[in-house]
């Protein structure tokens, strides 16, 4: 059974067995991303941060459907338009609502080898 000290225990503490601070996580995870990269460099390109970590689980949990007041309060958001920036951000779920509502609209034209190309090419030059 638990003493009452033990209740109020953090459950990552640091060597002097105090809470872990932002700062230390982001030491944490820098070492090990380093450890990391230099195992696989191609693997980490970008910085990796806490708050990257935090945005890829919400981005995760949107992609499961997950309700935005759920994400909202597993975040610790205020306001659900806060959280409403990761549903703004989702490239699959706007490819998913694209698709869907081009469904409606597009005729079933089928598109010229050269017709894709002149597209493709469009297209990259707007990215």
């Amino acid at each position: 059974m638990l003493g009452e000290e033990s209740i109020n225990l953090p459950v990552f503490s640091n060597r002097n067995n105090q809470k872990l601070t932002r700062a230390g996580i982001t030491y944490i995870l820098s070492k090990y991303v380093e450890i990391a990269r230099k195992k696989t460099p191609k693997l980490f390109r970008k910085k990796v941060t806490p708050h990257i970590l935090r945005h890829s689980k919400a981005m995760h949990l949107l992609q499961a459907n997950v309700n935005l007041i759920y994400i909202r309060d597993f975040l610790g958001h205020t306001s659900v338009i806060t959280t409403e920036r990761y549903a703004k951000a989702d490239s699959e779920i706007k490819r998913k609502a694209i698709e869907k509502a081009s469904s409606n609209i597009l005729p079933d034209k089928k598109y010229s080898k050269k017709e894709k190309h002149e597209l493709l090419d469009w297209l990259k030059t707007i990215i």
